[in-house]
């Protein structure tokens, strides 16, 4: 049985597109997938290497940030002898009172227990210091007051927590001054 040129050329397209359809089913398609698989992979860790850009980047910043805190504490260290803090802020109301002519009422110091809220454990740090409140009320004129308050701001150990300025009936040109402050303290 002879075949005629056209079941010729019919059964070689046939074993044609079987050889086609094999290529493809076999290895073309399965090699997709892996292409595929491999591209997502490949932009999953796009994504991951671009997430630790952005933190390597804010550790930097916050490595600049607590050295130079390190600096300005070593700064403020090394400009007030250790546990002399809390000597120098009598001393220098002791002197600006007297030369602004400020009548101290009462002087209240409490020492702050080191203690987080919530029951936390301090964290660890290069320099230890304690906080000693000092509460007092002071009877001054209004430029005495400006005076001594920028007096307090050039202490850098020191910081204002509360202020209330009241004008009494009983002590007419003098203004009644209550005043709250913080005094850190470094130990080692």
């Amino acid at each position: 049985m002879a075949l005629k040129s056209r079941e010729k050329i019919l059964l070689w397209g046939i074993v044609l597109a079987l050889a086609i359809w094999s290529f493809d089913w076999f290895y073309y398609t399965p090699q997709k997938k892996k292409i595929l698989s491999h591209q997502e992979q490949i932009k999953a860790l796009d994504l991951r290497l671009k997430e630790l850009r952005i933190y390597s980047q804010g550790i930097e910043t916050v490595e600049g940030e607590v050295s130079g805190l390190e600096k300005e504490l070593q700064g403020h260290k090394e400009r007030m002898l250790q546990g002399a803090e809390f000597r120098s802020f009598l001393r220098h109301l002791a002197q600006e009172s007297e030369r602004l002519q400020i009548k101290m009422i009462s002087l209240t110091p409490r020492e702050e227990k080191d203690s987080l809220p919530g029951g936390e454990k301090s964290i660890p740090t290069l320099f230890q210091y304690r906080r000693v409140t000092v509460h007092m009320v002071l009877h001054s004129s209004y430029s005495a007051l400006i005076a001594y308050l920028q007096g307090l701001g050039e202490l850098s150990f020191l910081t204002v927590d509360r202020l209330q300025i009241e004008q009494g009936d009983k002590i007419r040109p003098l203004l009644q001054v209550t005043l709250g402050l913080s005094v850190h303290i470094i130990s080692l």
